[in-house]
């Protein structure tokens, strides 16, 4: 089997997406992705991977990822790891295919016959309106979800007043107030805060046990975020904005994260992620991965999360796509994820759909 074709597609619903399609001399057919700003990723696809790539065997992905390292000169730089990250996942989706088994069966066997999940609160007004949508969540199935408490996002990192850290705290008081501990509540940031605020927020909320504490400060400086894992007993979940082992090992090794929110489709694909997975594993810190993104790379997500050991819970915010743009849509059900069961990635497109909103 060898690559005979690499296109990428953009669905007009989705601009910042960009999905992938490996095509071989067998018939089969990769799917991958990336996103956030993919204009330079798909440059990347066709002025270097796919020439570097056609004609060669697509299973020798490692050998691949090494080469094309090598070969662009790139260890952490977005664009091109983007590019990577789709092309490695469509890879793997083909060595399934080839072999008749799901990517989990291939990267050591299914672990997990389910994958427990969590989405953002739906949106509240009031810290009263925050537990009903609490209650409701827990009427659904949900054991956990997740809320941003400090806005605006932009610019940072900033200082947050004494006033919005208190009616963080109410929110908090009320929603345990409602149902108790039935529902984990992740504190969302986008590493907006300053390491003094960042240390501030997390004493005043500890009593309420939030479920991680997430980027509370900007996630390149990894010793601040340390200093602040330092100081709380809240665990620090980071790594949605980060790319490669490298990177992650420095997190993980200088006690910056527990919770370790790993992006197949942009980190490095879905090899490149169970390195990294493996070496959370090695010092007992858990994966959450990251799902803000197409239903490619939550399909590779999924693919991961069930092969390992030190998987915690995975992130499911679904748009509308996720749910029309396959033959079989992935199942999320009462708060978990059903692995697929069939070859490589597990889902197929449905052309219809895809000629439709194709731009």
């Amino acid at each position: 089997m060898k690559v005979s074709s690499i296109d990428t597609l953009r669905i007009e619903e989705f601009p910042n997406l960009l999905l992938v399609e490996v095509k071989t001399d067998s018939g089969l057919i990769g799917l991958g992705e990336t996103f956030y700003g993919p204009a330079s990723a798909e440059a990347h696809i066709h002025e270097i991977i796919a020439p570097y790539l056609l004609g060669k065997n697509p299973l020798n992905i490692e050998l691949h990822q090494k080469n094309l390292i090598g070969y662009t000169g790139f260890i952490g730089a977005s664009a091109e790891r983007r590019g990577s990250s789709a092309i490695d996942i469509a890879l793997w989706d083909l060595w399934g295919q080839e072999t008749s088994q799901p990517i989990y069966n291939l990267l050591g066997g299914k672990y997990h016959d389910k994958l427990r999940a969590y989405a953002y609160m739906p949106k509240f007004n009031s810290p009263e309106e925050a537990a009903e949508v609490a209650q409701q969540l827990v009427e659904d199935g949900n054991s956990a979800c997740k809320f941003d408490p400090f806005t605006p996002i932009h610019p940072g990192p900033r200082d947050i007043s004494l006033k919005e850290i208190k009616y963080a705290e109410k929110i908090f008081e009320k929603i345990r107030d409602s149902v108790g501990d039935d529902l984990e509540i992740g504190l969302g940031t986008h590493g907006q805060l300053t390491t003094y605020s960042a240390i501030r927020v997390s004493k005043i909320l500890e009593p309420y046990n939030p479920f991680w504490f997430e980027e509370p400060v900007p996630p390149e400086n990894i010793d601040e975020m340390a200093r602040v894992a330092s100081h709380t007993s809240i665990p620090i979940a980071s790594g949605e904005r980060l790319v490669t082992k490298y990177e992650f090992a420095q997190l993980i090794e200088k006690k910056a994260a527990q919770i370790i929110q790993i992006d197949v489709g942009q980190a490095g694909g879905i090899l490149e992620s169970t390195k990294v997975a493996a070496i959370a594993d090695a010092h007992y810190a858990v994966i959450a991965p990251h799902m803000y993104c197409g239903p490619i790379a939550a399909a590779a997500a999924i693919q991961l999360d069930t092969c390992s050991p030190n998987f915690l819970i995975q992130e499911a915010n679904q748009g509308s796509l996720h749910k029309k743009i396959f033959k079989e849509s992935l199942v999320f059900e009462k708060g978990f994820i059903i692995p697929p069961t069939k070859p490589g990635l597990g889902v197929e497109f449905d052309e219809d759909v895809i000629k439709k909103y194709r731009v």
